[in-house]
This record gives structure tokens, C-alpha cells and sequence, in this order.
């Protein structure tokens, strides 16, 4: 059993025709990118996202990534893709699941790690930043987050 998040956020995505691929099923690329749509907007929830972390000095790149399909999505059909955040003290570990948005049967399953990365230097951080800690934490003390608008 997975373990689920103490934060998350789900986003809808409706399928674009340039996603398909010969077959009329998605192309399994553009999944990673359904999920980047997700982890921002969890990462904007949370009042730290990209724009944030470069503001910070920290770049967080992912080290892992891990899908599992389940079945094909379709052109035109709709996604909601969920990202829950599992760890962020040391890494940022989440966790997708893209389920059909009309009969919520699950297509893909996957996680996510990155770590934080100091620009200057570019030494690997063994902990997560503090700023980035203590948004997290502030968000699960319910305290409204302020982010600015900005997306990879």
C-alpha cells in the first residue's frame, strides 16, 4: 500500500489531440508531463514553488521518477491527475495518480523524487532547505500561502 501525503492537490487535464500518438492512445512521454502539472500546482499550494526555490538559491531536480500503466488514456478524455506530497525534509518525495475524471478508474500511478541542489555551488543538499521546510510547514498549520505566478 502506498503511503499517502499529508498535502495535496488535484488538477484536471483534458487530453489535447497533439498527445496521442499513432495508436489514438496517449504517447507515454506526456504522462510526465501531467505530472509536472500537478506537482506545480501542489508546489504553488504550498507557497514555494519553482520560481520560489530559484529565488532561494535551490534547484530541485528530479532523480526519480517511476510510472506505472494501467491503461491507455484517449484523446479528448479527462484527467484528474493528484499529487500528494509524501517527504520533504530531506528529498521531495511525491506520489501521482491519474484517474479518469468520469468513472475515477485509475490510468497511471507514479512518484517522484528530487532533491535540492545548492545553484552556487551545485552541491547536492542532504536536508531540504529550511525556507522550504518551513513552507511546508506553515501550509499544514493552515496558514495562507502568497506565490507568485510562475511555472517550469
Amino acid at each position: 500500500m502506498r503511503t499517502s501525503g499529508v498535502l495535496h492537490k488535484d488538477v484536471v487535464i483534458t487530453v489535447p489531440f497533439y498527445d496521442v500518438d499513432s495508436m489514438d492512445v496517449v504517447w507515454h512521454g506526456h504522462y510526465v508531463k501531467y505530472l509536472e502539472v500537478a506537482r506545480c500546482a501542489l508546489l504553488d499550494d504550498i507557497g514555494h514553488n519553482y520560481v520560489q526555490m530559484k529565488e532561494s538559491g535551490y534547484a530541485w531536480p528530479v532523480i526519480d521518477l517511476q510510472l506505472r500503466y494501467v491503461q491507455a488514456a484517449c484523446f479528448g478524455q479527462q484527467l484528474i491527475v493528484r499529487a500528494d506530497l509524501v517527504e520533504w525534509q530531506n528529498r521531495l518525495l511525491i506520489h501521482y495518480l491519474i484517474r479518469d475524471a468520469a468513472s475515477g478508474q485509475r490510468i497511471t500511478r507514479a512518484s517522484s523524487v528530487q532533491v535540492a541542489v545548492h545553484i552556487a555551488s551545485g552541491e547536492m543538499q542532504l536536508e531540504s532547505p529550511k525556507i522550504f521546510i518551513d513552507a511546508v510547514e506553515q501550509r499544514l498549520r493552515g496558514v495562507p500561502q502568497h506565490s507568485s505566478s510562475g511555472s517550469p
